[in-house]
Order: structure tokens, then sequence, then C-alpha cells
């Protein structure tokens, strides 16, 4: 399943909020710093998903607040 995600870093705390069109804006206690909210996202999503975070791709967007995500969850 891919996901379209907004990231909003160093944000007071951290939530997932699902779109109507089934995007994500997850905001992020860590800030936009050598990969430090990447890595948070991943953790994140993993939970709200109860997949592995190896199971988690960030497809697109690695340094971008838009990205895309690949949530493997046939495994």
């Amino acid at each position: 399943m891919k996901k379209q995600v907004k990231v909003k870093p160093n944000s007071k705390q951290q939530n997932i909020q699902e779109q109507a069109d089934g995007s994500l804006i997850v905001h992020l206690k860590s800030p936009p710093v050598d990969g430090k909210a990447n890595e948070e996202l991943i953790k994140l999503l993993a939970k709200k998903f109860n997949v592995s975070q190896s199971q988690i791709t960030i497809k697109s967007g690695l340094s971008s607040r838009t990205k895309l995500v690949e949530i493997d969850t046939d495994s």
C-alpha cells in the first residue's frame, strides 16, 4: 500500500492525522537533521499499521516534507 505523507517536524507532540483522500499528515518531534525525522516517521507508521519497521520504505521525498511511503502489509 502506498501513502502520501506530509511531515511536520519539530512539533510539540507526535500524531498522525488521516485525511479524507487517504493521505496522512504526521507531526514529528524530531528535527529534520541527519534523517532523524525519517527514522521517527518509520517508527510511528510501523506502530500505526502494525507492521515491522523493515516493511516501510520511503519511495520519494527523503529530504522533502511531502513523501511517498510504501507499506508492505503482505508479509
